[in-house]
């Protein structure tokens, strides 16, 4: 854990804020653009984490940043919002996260950005960065809100416009205009952009932050136009209980037994008994095992691990690919044993 101070908190458009950071214990380490932030809070013995993506950039001379949207019914972004104060001091987590990119890679001459309201946070951090850090490659946002009004980062998006004029263009799509056909993405816009700004598809990587609807709008519009899966990264803010399908979860058919697992974790094992209505992490951290998690969602990558022998079944896994899955990589978070003597070493 390492302890930041509150440094400025900035009101953006649309109940966002943007909160900067001093770091109290002068050895947190270098984060990539596009990594998340994990802050922790304790109520009582009740510990809660909440993941927000970087805004900052770790190229450019400017504080440690996020910016985290209002949620109505959420414990943790009302606490930001409501009652966090200059000078508060919070703790925070090692950055993590998989939708990174490295400025040293040669093989990409242009980055392609699609945002979507708050989904702008980490993809902000990656355009900051690709500008700083390298001046042979391309930037191309496209940044969808409901006006210019509710658009967060506008004006400064339009200094860095201003100064790299030649190497980022920004295609801000607000659905309040009356010309219906610019109002919101959609598949013909995204090709006309495609072709528009003469994309050399080899040597474009993709990236995109919003809903998942969104998301998935422009990743199967992409692998359409024939774009390897893999120069498309997305990254997601969405809780996946919101988008359960109740009549669905009704017919599942539910295994109600209790299995046992063997969990590898720091030159440590442990023997736990996982009921059906609990994940593997749900019982480690009742056991007091110190696992790593964050959004406990299936939506990051801090609780990666390796099943070894047996198998678990993930209730959401918005990280892993295919493979990774076949090959016995899970999220604990999400994970629950479908045998008894599953082992599985944390990672």
């Amino acid at each position: 854990m390492y302890t930041f101070r509150v440094s400025a908190i900035i009101q953006q458009p649309n109940h966002n804020i943007s909160i900067q950071f001093d770091d109290l214990s002068t050895r947190f380490p270098s984060y990539k653009a596009g990594q998340f932030l994990t802050l922790s809070f304790m109520f009582g013995e009740r510990e809660v984490r909440r993941s927000y993506s970087f805004s900052s950039s770790p190229v450019h001379a400017e504080p440690y940043e996020i910016t985290v949207k209002r949620v109505e019914n959420g414990e943790i972004s009302r606490l930001l919002h409501h009652k966090l104060a200059v000078g508060d001091e919070i703790q925070v987590l090692d950055p993590q996260g998989l939708f990174t990119y490295d400025p040293s890679d040669d093989a990409i001459k242009t980055i392609v950005l699609f945002a979507a309201g708050v989904g702008i946070t980490p993809l902000y951090s990656i355009l900051k960065t690709a500008l700083i850090a390298n001046s042979t490659v391309r930037v191309l946002l496209v940044y969808s809100n409901s006006s210019k009004e509710q658009t967060i980062f506008y004006e400064e998006l339009l200094k860095w416009k201003e100064q790299y004029p030649e190497r980022i263009h920004i295609e801000f799509i607000w659905s309040n205009i009356k010309n219906l056909v610019k109002a919101r993405l959609n598949r013909d816009y995204i090709l006309e952009l495609v072709k528009t700004h003469d994309l050399e598809l080899s040597s474009t990587t993709f990236y995109t932050c919003g809903p998942l609807f969104y998301m998935d709008l422009v990743r199967f519009t992409l692998l359409g136009m024939g774009i390897a899966d893999d120069h498309i990264k997305r990254e997601t803010f969405h809780f996946p209980e919101e988008e359960e399908d109740e009549d669905e979860k009704e017919e599942e058919v539910k295994d109600t037994e209790s299995y046992e697992v063997t969990l590898n974790f720091q030159g440590a094992t442990y023997n736990l008994l996982i009921p059906y209505n609990k994940t593997i992490l749900d019982v480690g951290l009742e056991h007091k095992i110190k696992l790593p998690y964050s959004c406990k969602s299936g939506m990051c990558s801090t609780c990666i691990s390796q099943v070894t022998d047996g198998a678990v079944k993930m209730d959401y896994n918005e990280v892993l690919t295919d493979r990774e899955v076949e090959n016995g990589r899970c999220l604990l978070c999400t994970s629950h044993p479908t045998e008894n003597g599953v082992i599985i070493s944390v990672l």
